[in-house]
């Protein structure tokens, strides 16, 4: 399985709570595309939200993400971690 990063825009305020709502969202129907949510990253003052995830493509989590309410504004690949 390959890693994404994936970048939500327009979130501004966003709390810890409606974060944990959102990502428990992904995690509800997650299986349905054979994807992993592994973590989400929020700052509220810019709005921006990242999330980490792992699947068989970008567009598998894309899909995710757009049938639970925020889709992603990017979707990049993570071929590298140290």
């Amino acid at each position: 399985m390959a890693e994404f990063m994936d970048v939500h825009r327009g979130m501004k305020g966003i709390t810890s709570d409606q974060l944990m709502e959102a990502h428990r969202a992904d995690l509800a129907i997650e299986g349905e595309e054979n994807v992993h949510f592994k973590k989400a990253w929020a700052d509220p003052e810019t709005g921006t939200v990242y999330c980490l995830s792992e699947g068989p493509s970008a567009d598998a989590v894309r899909r995710i993400h757009e049938r639970t309410g925020h889709p992603a504004d990017e979707i990049h690949p993570v071929p590298l971690t140290v």
